[in-house]
């Protein structure tokens, strides 16, 4: 296939270009230049939100979207792209749902937004992803593939929620963790959720696909974190309650404890996209690989989740 990419430099859209790749696709991507990882593919400089879209005058048998966000800057995409592209795939979110609560399959409700806004924030990302599907829809109707990822870790993740935890166990000595055994978890390797999407496309299909991974326990997951970088942490288990009164932030940012939610439902049902081809590889796999970017990066990286070794000794 002659792929388009848009995006596809620093995170999940890199490993769809690499996945697209391996599979012996023609990939084309445009992108601002901040980064270049695939010199080997056509490069078409531009941003998506200007005029910059009319160097995309090329046929491609299906576009991939992994960076829209607002409904105006996907239209504009989606209608310059209608009569070019056979299929436009969007990387949504399970965000996009209204609740999380029953594990959501892929008819449940979609988020809306209370007003109208281009604003990115915690509360307005889900429905701003719903409208994206929306206008992809209404521009593409059945040509249309939608995959609603959950939390993409693994290699070259810039958001540090998953990398927090394998870096902070690598370290050893006693780490501070949420809820225990209570505190449950659920997240995609992002190759597994990239190998998804070419496999969609290759195999045409259509709609909606919730791309996730299975529920699974917190400490579950340190366990085999520590016992893949062979380190000799402890875990000491802080209630939720402890925590918030501390003002230590649940799921993501500066000051937090990555992965826990504070009570917040996780996950959605994932039947559909297991039937259609998802496969997930082992959790050891992704967080051997993650260990070993982590140790690539350079030593002054600023830590975009997590608490410092100074906040959590404190509390401790």
């Amino acid at each position: 296939m002659r792929l388009l990419v848009l995006g596809g430099t620093q995170f999940i859209g890199r490993h769809i270009v690499s996945a697209a790749l391996e599979r012996g696709h023609e990939v084309t991507l445009f992108h601002r230049g901040n980064r270049d990882p695939f010199p080997e593919c056509d490069n078409i400089l531009g941003d998506r939100n200007t005029t910059d879209l009319e160097r995309l005058q090329d046929a491609w048998d299906a576009v991939i979207d992994t960076c829209g966000y607002v409904p105006r800057v996907v239209g504009l995409s989606a209608a310059h792209l209608e009569p070019r592209v056979r299929r436009y795939c969007f990387i949504s979110s399970i965000s996009a749902y209204a609740s999380l609560e029953g594990l959501p399959i892929e008819d449940a409700a979609l988020g809306q937004l209370e007003e109208e806004t281009e604003e990115i924030t915690g509360s307005s990302y889900g429905p701003l992803k719903a409208l994206c599907e929306q206008v992809v829809t209404d521009a593409f109707g059945a040509r249309g593939l939608l995959i609603r990822p959950g939390l993409v870790v693994g290699p070259f993740d810039p958001t540090d929620r998953f990398s927090y935890w394998v870096d902070r166990v690598a370290r050893g000595g006693a780490v501070l963790a949420p809820e225990g055994a209570a505190q449950q978890t659920c997240f995609i390797d992002a190759r597994d959720l990239a190998a998804f999407v070419i496999h969609a496309l290759e195999a045409d299909l259509s709609g909606a696909f919730n791309a996730d991974g299975r529920s699974q326990s917190l400490p579950d997951v340190l366990e085999i974190m520590r016992s893949v970088s062979e380190s000799a942490a402890t875990m000491t288990w802080a209630t939720g309650e402890f925590l918030l009164e501390q003002a230590v932030k649940p799921w993501a940012g500066v000051d937090s404890l990555p992965l826990w939610t504070a009570g917040d439902p996780i996950g959605t049902n994932i039947d559909k996209a297991l039937s259609a081809g998802l496969t997930h590889r082992s959790l050891e796999d992704t967080v051997r690989d993650t260990l070993e970017w982590l140790r690539s990066r350079e030593a002054d990286h600023i830590w975009r989740s997590g608490i410092s070794a100074a906040r959590e000794s404190a509390l401790l």
